[in-house]
C-alpha cells in the first residue's frame, strides 16, 4: 500500500477553527426558521425578511473570521516554504517568504465574507421553495414541512463543505501566488494516497499542471485543492 501522504501547508486547525464559526452561523438560521410554522405561507415573508437581515448583520462578522482564517493560512503556507526553501539560494529564499499575496489575500477574503452572508439566504431560499411544493403537493405537506425543520441542519452540512473547500483553496491559492513570484510555471498533482481519493483525482497524481491551465475533472474545473473536498495539493515546480 502506498503511504499516505499530507499536504506540507497544515490546514487541520484553521479548517476546524472555520468549521466551528460557519457552523454557529448554521445553528442561527436554523432557530430562525424552527420560530415559524413550517410550510405555512404567510410566515415566509417574515422568515425572509429576518434571514436576510441576518446576512447582513454577518458582514463584518465575516470580514473578521475570515481574515482569522486566511492569516492562519498564510502562516503555515509561510511554514511549508521555510521548509521547501531549506536547499535555495538565500536571494531566491528571501524572494519567496516575501513575496506579494496581498492580491491573492484580498481575493480570496471578500469570496469568503460572500459565502458566509450566503448562508441564511440559501436557506431562505430552500425554504421558500419547499413551501411552494407543500402547496402544490398537499398529499406530501407533513413531509415538506419536516424538510424545512431540517433547514438548520442542512445549513450546517453546507458550513462544513464551505469550510473544507475554502481553507484548502486558500491555502492552494498562497502557494500559486508565491511560486508565480519567482518564475513558476507549474506545479505536480499531489493526492493524498488514500482509500478517500477521488479517481479522477488519483488519475492527476505526479502529473505536472501549468498554474495558467487548471484541468477539468468530473465536470468541475480547478486546481489540485481548490475543488469541492478535495484533500489534494500543488507541489510547485520552482525554476533553476
Amino acid at each position: 500500500m502506498r503511504k499516505k501522504k499530507r499536504n506540507p501547508v497544515r490546514t487541520s486547525r484553521p479548517e476546524r477553527e472555520y468549521q466551528r464559526a460557519l457552523t454557529q452561523v448554521a445553528r442561527q438560521v436554523g432557530m430562525i426558521i424552527s420560530g415559524f410554522p413550517p410550510g405555512d405561507p404567510e410566515a415566509y415573508p417574515t422568515i425572509e425578511r429576518i434571514l436576510r437581515q441576518y446576512s447582513d448583520t454577518l458582514h463584518d462578522w465575516a470580514i473578521a473570521t475570515a481574515s482569522r482564517m486566511i492569516a492562519d493560512v498564510n502562516q503555515q503556507d509561510r511554514k511549508a516554504w521555510v521548509l521547501r526553501a531549506q536547499d535555495m539560494a538565500k536571494a531566491l529564499r528571501d524572494e519567496i517568504l516575501n513575496a506579494d499575496t496581498g492580491v491573492a489575500m484580498r481575493g480570496l477574503l471578500a469570496e469568503q465574507v460572500t459565502l458566509i452572508k450566503s448562508l441564511p439566504l440559501e436557506a431562505a431560499k430552500r425554504v421558500h421553495e419547499l413551501t411552494l411544493k407543500g402547496i402544490e403537493d398537499s398529499t406530501r405537506a407533513s413531509e415538506i414541512s419536516q424538510e424545512i425543520l431540517r433547514s438548520g441542519e442542512v445549513s450546517a452540512s453546507r458550513a462544513m463543505l464551505i469550510a473544507r473547500t475554502e481553507v484548502s483553496r486558500t491555502a492552494a491559492t498562497l502557494t500559486e501566488a508565491r511560486a508565480k513570484a519567482v518564475g513558476s510555471e507549474g506545479y505536480i498533482w499531489r493526492t493524498s494516497h488514500d482509500g478517500a481519493v477521488r479517481e479522477s483525482h488519483k488519475e492527476m497524481e505526479g502529473k505536472f499542471v501549468p498554474w495558467s491551465s487548471p484541468p477539468t475533472l468530473d465536470k468541475l474545473t480547478g486546481h489540485a485543492g481548490c475543488l469541492p473536498n478535495c484533500r489534494c495539493w500543488p507541489s510547485p515546480v520552482i525554476p533553476e
